[in-house]
C-alpha cells in the first residue's frame, strides 16, 4: 500500500500447493505412506549451557551455539538432519518426481510477458523451453523490429548454484542499463552498468546494494542504496558518476535512525528523484529535480511518529497517499511542488472507515485508486475534471485484482491483472474513456486436463472467542465432497499488514485433483478487512493472529468439512511463526504441518540488534528491551514455549544463507522439539545449503521444492496415524 520497498520476514511461497483424480488414486494406491524406516534414528544436537538474562528473567538456550555459521559442528548437524530427512523419505521420491513432472507439465515453458512500451522501445521478458531463467529483451519502435537481448540470465547463471538479477533500469537516452546480481541468496546485490551500444558490462565495485537505482536526466549520474553489511539495513544513498565508475561514490544521505531504512526512486513523470525513509509506522520523503542531480535534497514532510505517506508527481503537484490526521484506511491529498509541507496538503479523496485505500495510479486524464471493502479489492477510476467516477466492473465472490504495468502517462488505457482461486490469471487492458477492455494475455494451464468448471470456490466466516468473524477463502473440486474425511490444507500469513488474496495456482491443482481442499484464513495481522485488521494483529495484540487461525481450523472441523485426522496447516516466514504457535497451543487439531523458513525464535532475534531486520521491526512485534513487550513476546515465541506433549507430523524448511529469518531459528526449534515431543510422529528439518529466504532460484528448482512439500502432505494423508 505505502509506496516503499520492504523485505520483512515475508512469505516466500504465496503460490501454495493433477495428473489423477482422487478416484484413480484410491484405486491404484500409488501414494506412499509417510512411515520412514524405523531403524533410522533422528539426529540430535548437542546441548551446550547458555542463558539469556534481561528484566530479571533467565531463559535457558541449550542450542544457542547453532548460530555459529562457520562452526563445522553446526554444518554437521544440519547435514545430519538433511540426511535423516532424505533417507526417511526416499520411498516418497517417486511421488515427488511425479508431482514435479505434473506441475512442470502445466506451465508454458516457452512463454513471453505482455510487452509494454517505454521511451521508444517495447520491453518483453521471455522464457525458453527447458531453461530456468528469464531472457530480458526489447524492440525499437515496433513489435516487428529486431529483438535486442538485454540479459540472458541462463547464460549469466552458469557456474552459480544460485542466481538472481534485479533492478533493471534503462538510462533516459536508452544507451545504458543498471542492474543488480545476487549469487549468494542474501539479497546483497552487486550493482553493475551495461553499455547497450557495445554490450560491455562495467566492472564496478558497488557491492552490498539493494539492486535499486535512479537515473538523473543527464544520463551521467545515478543514485543507489547501500546496505549495512551486518544488519542488512538499507541505510545510505549514494550518487555515482557514469564517466568515472571506479571512482568513489558520493554519499548524499545517511539514515541514522536504526529503526528506519531508505531507498531511492524516480517519479513516474521522471521529473523528480525521491529518497524515501521508512519504518513500520512512519515515512519521510526528500526530492530533487531529475535534471539537477547535484542539487541538495529537500524534505517533503519531516517524519513524525505514526505518520505514513507516499508521494507521486503530476503537473504542478505532488499527490500524497497518507494516514494523516487519523485516516487509518488512508486518504489522498495534493500539494504544490514548491510548498510540499504537511500544513499545505489539500484533500482530494477523503478517508472512509469501511474502505481501505491500497494503491494510486496517475495518468494525464484519469487517476485510479485500488480500494478494499469487506476483503474484496476494487479499482476506482476518476477523471481529473471530475466528469467521471466509476468502478471497474468485476465479478465473483472471492478474487484477486490489482493494477499492472502502467508506465505511460499519456494513455487512457489501464492495465490490470485478474484471477480467482478457480480462474487462471489474465492481464487485461481497460480503456478508461470508452470502457472497453481487451484481454492481452491469459495464463495457459497445459496438460489438457484443466477445466475451471471442475472447481468451486467460496468464502466462509469463522467466529473467534472474542466475537470477530474471520473470512476463509476455500477452493476444491466439485466432485470432492466436504466431509470429516476430506483433507484440507489451511494457509495463512498474518503479519506486516500483508494481504494474502485468493488467487490462482497451477501447482495447487496437484492437491485439489487428489481430493484436497485448500483454505486461506484471512487472519488479523493482515489487511484483508482494512487497516484495523492489521492493528488488531500486531504488537500487544499479536496473539489474535494465532487464535484466529485456530478458530478457523475449529470451524472447518465443526462444520464437518474435515477432521483432526485430515487437517493440515502451512505457513512461511512470519507465517512460520504462526505455525510454531498453533502447534504449541492446539497440536491436536492438525495431522500435519509445514513451517517454511519459520520465524520461531522471536525473543532472541528481537533482542539482537546485529541480526538483519531487527531494529526496523520494533513497531511490528514490540521492543523486548522494554519489559512489557519482552514478557508478551516470550509468552508466544515458539522456541521458548515448546512443551512436553504430542505434536503433529512436521516438515520444517530453511536456507543456510537466509537473510530474513536466519537458519538457526528453525534449526534450534527442531532440536528442542526433538528433545520434548512425546509421540512417534515425523519431524523433518530440510536445509537448503545453497539458498536463502526465497529458496532455490530458477523456476524449475522452485517447482521441485514445492513438489517435496506436497509429497509430504499426500504421503501423510495416506498414513494411518
Amino acid at each position: 500500500m505505502m509506496n516503499y520497498p520492504t523485505f520483512p520476514r515475508f512469505p516466500y511461497d504465496k503460490g501454495l500447493i493433477s495428473l489423477f483424480s482422487l478416484l484413480i488414486i484410491a484405486c491404484t494406491n500409488t501414494t506412499p505412506e509417510m512411515k520412514p524406516d524405523a531403524s533410522l534414528i533422528p539426529p540430535t544436537a548437542d546441548q551446550k549451557p547458555y542463558q539469556h538474562k534481561i528484566h530479571d528473567d533467565i531463559r535457558m538456550d541449550p542450542y544457542y551455539w547453532l548460530k555459529e555459521r562457520e562452526n563445522p559442528e553446526v554444518i554437521d548437524y544440519l547435514e545430519r538432519e538433511n540426511d535423516y530427512y532424505q533417507k526417511s523419505t526416499k520411498h516418497v521420491i517417486p511421488l515427488q518426481d511425479e508431482l514435479f513432472k505434473e506441475m512442470k507439465g502445466r506451465i508454458k515453458e516457452e512463454d513471453n510477458s505482455v510487452p509494454y512500451f517505454y521511451n521508444g522501445y517495447w520491453y518483453i521478458t521471455r522464457y525458453e523451453k527447458g531453461q530456468d531463467y528469464p531472457v530480458y529483451t526489447r524492440k525499437k519502435d515496433s513489435l516487428s523490429a529486431a529483438e535486442e537481448i538485454l540479459f540472458d540470465c541462463n547464460e549469466m547463471a552458469k557456474g552459480h548454484e544460485y542466481f538472481r538479477l534485479v533492478g533493471i533500469n534503462i538510462s533516459p537516452d536508452n544507451t545504458k542499463v543498471i542492474f543488480g546480481i545476487d549469487t549468494v541468496s542474501r539479497r546483497q546485490y552487486i550493482l553493475k552498468v551495461k553499455d547497450l551500444i557495445t554490450g560491455e558490462i562495467s566492472d564496478t565495485s558497488i557491492t552490498n546494494s539493494t539492486g535499486g537505482s535512479a537515473w538523473a536526466k543527464d544520463n551521467e549520474h545515478f543514485f543507489y542504496t547501500l546496505k549495512n553489511p551486518e544488519t542488512l539495513r538499507s541505510e545510505a544513498i549514494y550518487r555515482h558518476t557514469l564517466s568515472n565508475l571506479n571512482a568513489a561514490s558520493e554519499l548524499v544521505f545517511k539514515e541514522e535512525d536504526e529503526t528506519f531504512s531508505c531507498y531511492v526512486t524516480t517519479s513516474k513523470s521522471e521529473d523528480y528523484i525521491f529518497i524515501g525513509s521508512y519504518s513500520t509506522l512512519s515515512t519521510e520523503f526528500q526530492f530533487i529535480k531529475a535534471d539537477e542531480p547535484l542539487s541538495p535534497f529537500a524534505v517533503v514532510q519531516e517524519r513524525k511518529k505514526d505518520l505514513e505517506y507516499s508521494i507521486s508527481h503530476y503537473g504542478e503537484h505532488f499527490y500524497i497517499f497518507t494516514n494523516a490526521d487519523g485516516a487509518k484506511n488512508y486518504k489522498v491529498m495534493k500539494v504544490a511542488v514548491n510548498e510540499p509541507q504537511m500544513e499545505n496538503w489539500e484533500e482530494v479523496l477523503a478517508h472512509r472507515e469501511d474502505v481501505l485505500l491500497e494503491d494510486l495510479e496517475l495518468f494525464n486524464e484519469y487517476w485510479t485508486i485500488t480500494e478494499r471493502a469487506e476483503g474484496l479489492a476494487k479499482i476506482r477510476i476518476k477523471r481529473w475534471d471530475e466528469q467521471e467516477d466509476y468502478y471497474l466492473p468485476l465479478e465473483g465472490a472471492t478474487y484477486t485484482v490489482y493494477t499492472s504495468t502502467n508506465i505511460d502517462f499519456a494513455t487512457t488505457k489501464l492495465r490490470y491483472v485478474y484471477n480467482s482461486m478457480t480462474t487462471p490469471s489474465s492481464v487485461i487492458e481497460f480503456d478508461m474513456k470508452d470502457k472497453t477492455q481487451t484481454i492481452l494475455k491469459e495464463q495457459e494451464v497445459l496438460g489438457g486436463k484443466f477445466d475451471k468448471s471442475n472447481y468451486v470456490s467460496k468464502r466462509l466466516w469463522a467466529t473467534t472467542k472474542d466475537g470477530v468473524k474471520i473470512p476463509i477463502s476455500l477452493v476444491y473440486r466439485k466432485d470432492t465432497s466436504l466431509s470429516p474425511d476430506t483433507p484440507i490444507l489451511q494457509y495463512a500469513y498474518g503479519s506486516y499488514g500483508s494481504t494474502i488474496d485468493p488467487g490462482f495456482s497451477t501447482t495447487r491443482l496437484s492437491l485439489l485433483d487428489r481430493g484436497f481442499a485448500f483454505a486461506i484464513a484471512h487472519v488479523r495481522g493482515g489487511e484483508y478487512m482494512g487497516r484495523k485488521w492489521y492493528d488488531e494483529g500486531k504488537m500487544l495484540r499479536k496473539k489474535n493472529t494465532f487464535t484466529d487461525f485456530i478458530a478457523c481450523s475449529q470451524f472447518l472441523i465443526d462444520q464437518g468439512m474435515t477432521s483432526e485426522k485430515h487437517l493440515y496447516a502451512y505457513g512461511g516466514s512470519a507465517g512460520g511463526l504462526l505455525m510454531g504457535v498453533i502447534v504449541n497451543e492446539a497440536p491436536q487439531l492438525y495431522k500435519g504441518l509445514i513451517a517454511a523458513v519459520p520465524f520461531v525464535d522471536v525473543v532472541t532475534t528481537m533482542l539482537d540488534e546485529s541480526i538483519p531486520l531487527t531494529t526496523g521491526e520494533y513497531d511490528e512485534w514490540g521492543n523486548p528491551n522494554h519489559e512489557e513487550y519482552y514478557h508478551y513476546i516470550k509468552s508466544y515465541s515458539p522456541y521458548d514455549n515448546v512443551k512436553e506433549q504430542a505434536y503433529p507430523n512436521m516438515l520444517v524448511t530453511t536456507g543456510l544463507h537466509d537473510s530474513q529469518v536466519q537458519y538457526w531459528e528453525p534449526a534450534k526449534w527442531v532440536a528442542r522439539l526433538r528433545q520434548h515431543k512425546k509421540d512417534d510422529t515425523v519431524l523433518f528439518l530440510d536445509t537448503n545449503m545453497t539458498a536463502g529466504h526465497g529458496g532455490a532460484s530458477g523456476r524449475f528448482q522452485g517447482l521441485k521444492e514445492t513438489a517435496k512439500k506436497y509429497a509430504f502432505l499426500l504421503a501423510l494423508e495416506n498414513t494411518d496415524n
